[in-house]
């Protein structure tokens, strides 16, 4: 597994698991600003510019983390970070491993399948993959992300260098995704965030990760889309870490 790491392996750890067709920089500012106080470490997905392996599913991605974390870090760390995929992944390892962390944040992770827009996504990808690499039509994608507008070269970088099945494998593994029932023995402090502004699907998700996951909280941010809050609002993300690990 390739990982990017901040600040030094002597603090508390904390690991963050970026959205699906990001990678490690969807995390960095958070990273650059938690590094005096945590080690902080972004993996790499499977399947994402820069890993070392296809994407398979998320149950494995998750296996792959724990054994990371049980080789690395005596099988726990202080917290465990995800944003939508890496959402769906933190909720697999808080499924599979019920005390590998103190505390988790789940931003906008789907936990309710869609079986019409998984069955779309692959004809929609074999069609349209051609264009991801054409500069224009990345920037209306980019534009619908509502991500920084300072981002669109490590946006356009990472989605010009995912392979077209691992394109089409995470985001069918993403829409197909179900909680898995285990995650109500979870003994985590998690913390579910969504923005105002998400679909649907994502708002009721949060509300039965909510219900699932014993005194979990869930907190809805006014004005936000998906995956802003830790991409384009980094110090009231960090915030939320500190409160949160302080028992605020």
């Amino acid at each position: 597994m390739i990982i990017k790491e901040y600040g030094t392996d002597k603090k508390d750890t904390i690991i963050l698991l970026h959205g699906g067709g990001l990678s490690w920089w969807n995390y960095r500012e958070v990273a650059e600003l938690l590094q005096e106080e945590f080690h902080i470490i972004l993996p790499i997905l499977d399947g994402h510019t820069g890993s070392d392996r296809p994407f398979t599913s998320i149950e494995d991605n998750a296996k792959e983390i724990i054994k990371y974390i049980d080789e690395n870090y005596g099988g726990s760390v202080l917290m465990m970070g995800g944003l939508s995929l890496g959402g769906q992944v933190l909720l697999e390892i808080l499924s599979q491993r019920k005390d590998i962390c103190s505390f988790a944040l789940v931003e906008s992770a789907m936990a309710i399948p869609s079986k019409i827009t998984h069955a779309m996504i692959g004809p929609a990808f074999g069609l349209s993959y051609g264009l991801i690499k054409l500069r224009w039509f990345s920037k209306l994608q980019f534009k619908s992300l509502h991500m920084k507008k300072e981002l669109f070269e490590d946006y356009y970088k990472d989605t010009c260098g995912i392979k077209k099945k691992d394109m089409i494998s995470f985001l069918q593994a993403n829409t197909a995704y179900e909680l898995n029932e285990a995650i109500n023995a979870c003994q985590a402090k998690v913390h579910v965030y969504i923005g105002q502004k998400e679909i649907k699907g994502i708002k009721e998700s949060a509300q039965k990760i909510q219900k699932k996951i014993p005194d979990s909280k869930l907190t809805v941010l006014p004005r936000l889309y998906h995956g802003e809050f830790s991409i384009n609002h980094a110090y009231q993300y960090v915030d939320q870490v500190h409160k949160l690990v302080r028992g605020e």
